[in-house]
């Protein structure tokens, strides 16, 4: 099947610069191509299509290490207008002067270009961002039949062509597609990690010492715990044990992250010599995998994922429903009623995904350990669910220990 949308032409286009424009082509595993115009850079990218049904934070996404080996296709019909600026990023790059970050996505799919960038804050355009980074994409597709195509049969290889790389016929284009490896069994978080430790220092007086484990981290989550007076160690996502006790954390956080959780062995294994030692534990998105994992689920791939920034969650215990940050294509299986017996005490599911009754947190029924499937850190989002950092706080100070570990550490300083 083949789809060759002439976009149309917005206000102030011009015929000359539609004849300048580059053809560029997606490509996808079901022989589907789409024909537009190349964006960003030229070339070749290969990688799982997935679609982003937020109006906003395209900044956000695109540096959101989460998104690696993904092409991601953008919902909102006009990309760009707010430009790129040093403060959005959501990746931690060492020695970057700003925090505009590092984009992590294969590939970016759009249907209307913003013209011109017009915010106060931006310092370039979202394009030569993208030719900067090397990142290939495509615009003027119709984003809308792409995206209604992933949601009938489920996220796809796919890549993007445009310059020499169009040379070859449609048929080599498909073939190399489908070549590439699936994400299914892909273990992504050595790719996205920092290589070594760092430290965000916290906001006024430090209470507690929290280890965080990046398998993915996006920047806002150390800044959101730094806030409420935590000193966060950022630990690669190799980490043993003992360079975890070596900090004396107060807590332990696993992070978002990308590829399939059933190959995070490593993540499990440091998961579980955790909990047995009681050490507050708190999770998110891939991290909630990781523990649910730790705990004797199971995970399976999901055929669309979630990924947008208005997903309603609901919380059970309350009835409370949360709209939510999300982005995973994988989820944890759930058990039978909801609850079960761990290798470390009764746990229970916590919350499910409101459209779909998919698992969106797990915990250890006597509140040391737990977990959201979705981000709290609402980078970009809604700030409905940031209180689960206020409920980390308040586990580690009634965590036995903890306050004499505290006080000790303020007598230090």
């Amino acid at each position: 099947m083949s789809t060759d949308p002439t976009p149309t032409s917005g206000e102030g286009r011009t015929a000359r610069s539609a004849l300048l424009a580059e053809p560029a082509a997606l490509v996808l595993e079901d022989g589907t191509v789409h024909r537009g115009h190349a964006y960003g850079a030229r070339g070749e990218t290969l990688g799982e299509v997935v679609f982003c049904t937020g109006m906003s934070g395209y900044q956000e996404t695109l540096t959101d290490p989460s998104y690696c080996r993904q092409i991601v296709v953008a919902a909102a019909p006009q990309i760009g207008n707010t430009g790129w600026n040093p403060e959005d990023g959501e990746s931690h790059v060492s020695g970057a002067d700003d925090s505009s970050g590092r984009i992590w996505v294969s590939g970016f799919v759009i249907r209307d270009a913003a013209r011109r960038d017009s915010n106060w804050r931006s310092t370039g355009t979202l394009e030569d961002e993208l030719r900067t980074q090397e990142i290939v994409g495509i615009s003027g597709v119709d984003t809308r039949a792409i995206v209604r195509r992933l949601r009938d049969k489920g996220s796809m290889k796919a890549g993007i062509f445009s310059g020499d790389a169009l040379e070859s016929s449609t048929e080599q284009l498909v073939e190399r597609v489908r070549a590439q490896d699936a994400m299914a069994g892909a273990d992504l978080s050595g790719e996205v990690s920092t290589d070594e430790t760092y430290v965000v220092p916290a906001e006024g007086e430090t209470r507690f010492r929290v280890a965080a484990l990046d398998l993915g981290i996006k920047s806002n989550t150390p800044r959101m715990l730094a806030a409420r007076g935590i000193e966060v160690h950022v630990l690669p996502h190799d980490a043993s044990l003992a360079e975890v006790k070596a900090i004396d954390p107060d807590g332990v956080f696993l992070s978002n992250g990308p590829g399939d959780p059933a190959t995070a062995d490593e993540a499990v294994a440091l998961t579980k010599a955790v909990l047995g030692e009681k050490l507050p534990f708190f999770g998110i998105c891939f991290g909630n995998q990781i523990l649910g994992r730790a705990l004797g689920l199971d995970t399976y791939k999901m055929p669309f994922g979630h990924r947008g920034i208005n997903v309603p969650v609901k919380e059970l215990a309350t009835g409370k429903v949360a709209i939510t940050s999300q982005n995973h294509g994988f989820a944890l299986r759930s058990p039978e009623g909801g609850t079960w017996e761990s290798p470390f005490g009764p746990a229970r599911v916590t919350h499910l995904c409101a459209n779909d009754d998919v698992v969106e947190g797990v915990a250890l029924e006597d509140g040391s350990a737990f977990s959201v499937q979705y981000h709290p850190e609402a980078a970009a989002g809604p700030h409905d669910a940031s209180s689960l950092f206020d409920q980390f706080t308040e586990l580690m100070s009634r965590t036995a220990g903890n306050a004499q570990g505290s006080s000790n550490r303020k007598a230090a300083e």
